[in-house]
């Protein structure tokens, strides 16, 4: 088999693949081979249908060529996408040239293809991320934190403020005045929104044995209408930061001591959180290079269905069915799949702008990469690598998995490459982020934790 490619207008490339006779040949019978198994012919066992009866069978000579073409067509177009290093991102349009009847078989087959798009600036980047430079404040919130868990509710006298925790009566009736909410002795964090908004307005200056009325909608639900009694006002007071407190609170026994650990603990998380940062943050600057009319529809709608079709995956595994995804979010099909539209948007930015960054920085990927990559995946599935590469071959997907390195190496390069600046545009220094996050695993856990918390 040989195949050529030409570019043409549109992001379309089309492919001129000639088989040979004796590929065809092999080609008819494998279809022989399999209907024989399949075709019950009164006379004779499966498999040993003579070639001629499942002519006769299936229409003659001609249609059982065309049913073997139709079966070996999609091999040959992989194996010229393979042999031409296209990449196509929708299904190709393939034309039969010559050889449909008898002899070699030419077809063409026109596809849409990856764009190249224009990243102008990409050496010029900017990355913003959080400081690494431990401060006193942060510290120091840490130990507000501590203290926090330690903190006694005492009543006062005084007008609420913001913070306070109140004892509350409530009744909440809706718009045809039926009563829909009710409690007594409810302990309430002013200021939380946890019940409505503007029951936070009304609380603040009030006192104890205030009666207060406030109207609003509760997250999901239609308007409520409050009356509430404050029956208690109290403040959390915090304990003094001293040695004693220290020693109960943790396992130092000095202030000085909890602080010195606290320093080192948030330092370490300082910096792996701008080092996890630090990527997203130069990914981010790329996207925002990459023009939204050079972003494929197909390219985008194969990036939806992909994410719909690894949610679905995700669901079945905690045994729950799309619909009822959809009920408990309070989102219709198409809500879901709008949002899920934006990140695929982003994600084919990503994808696109890391090729052409490769691209123009003439980045390659060696034979001996690519067999180091086809031996970690057998290592993954329990093949050999051998295997693996024939299966990605016929599949058409080896420049998948060596379009995969070069975006891995264009990334390297752009996280190396960027300015790096924090939240108030300084200036950081590349050293303070040089730290073994191999090594610092629990640095990792606390600042996925709290990545996932903010989320």
């Amino acid at each position: 088999m040989r195949a050529t490619s030409e570019v043409q207008e549109n992001n379309r490339v089309k492919l001129t693949v000639e088989v040979d006779e004796s590929e065809i040949s092999s080609a008819l019978d494998s279809v022989v081979k399999s209907l024989g198994q399949q075709v019950r012919i009164p006379g004779f066992r499966p498999g040993k249908v003579p070639r001629k009866v499942l002519e006769a069978r299936m229409g003659g000579a001609g249609a059982l060529r065309s049913e073997a073409l139709r079966e070996a067509l999609p091999e040959f177009y992989a194996q010229a996408v393979v042999e031409t290093e296209t990449d196509p991102i929708a299904a190709p349009e393939i034309d039969i040239t010559a050889g449909e009847e008898e002899g070699p078989v030419t077809f063409e087959a026109v596809v849409e293809v990856r764009p190249n798009v224009s990243v102008a600036g990409y050496a010029g980047l900017t990355a913003t991320i959080p400081s690494p430079v431990l401060t006193d404040a942060d510290v120091e919130a840490q130990i507000d934190r501590l203290r926090e868990n330690d903190g006694e509710l005492v009543e006062v006298e005084r007008p609420i403020l913001s913070g306070d925790f109140v004892t509350l009566d409530l009744v909440g009736v809706d718009d045809a005045g039926e009563q829909v909410a009710s409690a007594d002795d409810y302990l309430y964090e002013v200021g939380s929104g946890n019940i409505i908004a503007e029951l936070d307005d009304v609380l603040g200056g009030a006192k104890a044995g205030a009666e207060l009325e406030a109207t609003g909608a509760p997250e999901g639900s239609d308007p409520i209408t409050f009356s509430v009694t404050v029956t208690k006002v109290q403040e959390k007071q915090l304990p003094e930061a001293t040695d004693e407190w220290a020693a109960e609170a943790s396992e130092f026994a000095t202030l000085a001591e909890l602080r010195a650990d606290l320093s080192d603990r948030i330092s370490r998380i300082k910096v792996v959180q701008a080092q996890m940062a630090l990527r997203e943050a130069a990914l981010s600057s790329l996207v925002d290079l990459v023009d939204d009319a050079e972003v494929p529809d197909a390219l985008i709608d194969a990036e939806v269905n992909e994410r719909i079709h690894d949610l679905s995956h995700r669901l079945e595994a905690q045994k729950l069915s799309i619909e009822q995804f959809l009920s408990a979010t309070g989102q219709t099909g198409d809500e879901l799949v709008e949002a899920l539209r934006v990140d695929a948007q982003r994600a084919v930015k990503v994808d696109l702008g890391l090729r052409a960054v490769a691209l123009a920085e003439a980045m390659e990927v060696s034979d001996a990469e690519l067999e180091e990559e086809f031996a970690k995946m057998a290592e993954q599935y329990g093949t050999t690598p051998e295997s693996i590469r024939e299966q990605l071959d016929q599949a058409g997907r080896t420049p998948e998995v060596k379009a995969a390195q070069l975006k891995s190496k264009a990334a390297a390069w752009l996280v190396e490459n960027v300015t790096v600046v924090d939240e108030d545009g300084a200036a950081v220094d590349r050293s303070l982020l040089e730290t073994n996050m191999a090594e610092d695993e629990e640095a990792i856990t606390a600042a996925e934790a709290a990545a996932e918390e903010e989320e």
